[in-house]
């Protein structure tokens, strides 16, 4: 149950503060509102979300936040697939939580807000082009570079003094690594979907939008929800099966 209960708020605190900067900075009225240097502050935004949802969650469940890396965890032998399921749903209850404090923090900026599009964007990942080829290739391959890498961090080492074998490690500081992995992925690879590369991310906000009283929201665009859902999985997979060749 603790396990549980730290991927519900850590993935809470990670769409929390992540949909937190997106808000802040593309809706109407707010003290972040600002075109300039728009995309490297939602970017590192996220990062900082990252951060913070695997400091809070790490000691107690591993901080996956992210059900392609329970998934690509649960592959690749380091997790008991029968805790997969209950990570998954407890990552999108935490997700749909996490929007929904969002809501609370600026429902007067979204009702001041007129572009459905933006408020949308305040919940889901949006295709600059829609174009369901590219923009599911996207995915793929952007949670492939996500979940290669992240499977290939190391937070503890080891340094030799007088013969001896000492253990050594990062700390709370080793969450920066991964955050720094999600930014240079949001800025590089985000260009065409933004990157989502969690399909709890993705789904649980898009439900919240779908269902919340917001004055003008528009549609919650269910044709483009499978994109940000299944690309991320297949490209999770891909990532895994090439890591056990390698390995």
């Amino acid at each position: 149950m603790t396990k549980i209960c730290a991927e519900i708020i850590g993935t809470m605190i990670l769409i929390f503060l992540g949909n937190g900067v997106v808000a802040n900075v593309i809706l109407s009225k707010t003290k972040g509102h600002n075109k300039n240097g728009e995309w490297i502050t939602i970017a590192m935004g996220w990062a900082l979300a990252v951060f913070m949802g695997i400091i809070v969650s790490s000691p107690y469940s591993g901080s996956h936040l992210n059900p392609c890396v329970t998934i690509s965890f649960a592959i690749v032998g380091r997790f008991d697939w029968n805790m997969v399921p209950f990570y998954i749903f407890s990552q999108l209850i935490g997700a749909m939580l996490g929007s929904i404090l969002v809501w609370i923090l600026y429902r007067d900026y979204l009702f001041e807000t007129k572009e459905e599009h933006k408020i949308l964007s305040v919940f889901v990942t949006t295709p600059s082009i829609k174009n369901f080829f590219s923009n599911f290739l996207s995915e793929v391959l952007s949670t492939f570079i996500f979940i290669f890498v992240s499977l290939y961090l190391t937070m503890e080492g080891n340094f030799f003094l007088n013969g001896k074998s000492h253990p050594i490690g990062l700390g709370s500081l080793g969450a920066l690594i991964p955050s720094l992995v999600v930014l240079g992925i949001i800025l590089s690879l985000g260009g065409n979907t933004g990157s989502a590369i969690n399909p709890a991310r993705d789904i649980g906000p898009r439900i919240i939008h779908s269902i919340l009283p917001i004055p003008g929201k528009g549609k919650s665009n269910w044709d483009y929800a499978f994109i940000p859902v299944l690309g991320p999985i297949f490209g999770s997979v891909m990532a895994s099966v090439l890591y056990l060749f390698l390995s």
